[in-house]
């Protein structure tokens, strides 16, 4: 069976690889949706976060994952490329309060499509790309919280970004 997890994952951290993993041990294939929205401005372009992902994942001998850039709604997205299931991390109460509407929607626009929770590490239940963007802005140590791969360069334009913005 296959299945999709979908998010932005600007950057992608390591809960996000972690959710990756377990998935794709679970699905016969995994697309790992990397959904462009409009409405969030994001540190990398969407090119920029596929390659962040699959150098991430290039030493986790995960064969059966791809890394698909999208837009739209995630569900038609998932029909699109012949998914059967919808992955989802849950981190706290407020995430499954949140992804419960969201499985619900997509399940009225397309029952065929389930969502599955999986949930998070206890190592990962506080972490977010917002928070490793937050500790990184302050040059606080995210190499606990993002792939290896990843961390100079979220440094970098964290800083880029910042120094612009001070002019």
């Amino acid at each position: 069976m296959k299945a999709c997890y979908p998010g932005t994952f600007d950057p992608i951290t390591l809960g996000h690889l972690d959710i990756i993993e377990r998935a794709a041990a679970i699905f016969d294939e995994l697309d790992v949706l990397l959904m462009v929205n409009p409405r969030k401005k994001c540190l990398f372009d969407a090119e920029t976060r596929k390659k962040m992902i699959e150098v991430s994942l290039a030493s986790k001998g995960c064969s059966n994952v791809n890394v698909i850039i999208g837009e739209g709604l995630t569900v038609d997205f998932a029909a699109k490329t012949g998914s059967k299931a919808i992955v989802r991390g849950i981190r706290a109460v407020t995430d499954y309060e949140y992804e419960l509407q969201q499985a619900t929607a997509n399940l009225m626009l397309d029952s065929d499509i389930e969502t599955m929770f999986l949930i998070a590490k206890p190592e990962y239940s506080f972490l977010s790309s917002s928070v490793v963007k937050e500790i990184a802005l302050n040059d606080g140590d995210i190499s606990k919280m993002v792939p290896k791969e990843v961390v100079q360069p979220v440094m970098d334009a964290i800083h880029e970004r910042y120094d612009l913005l001070k002019g």
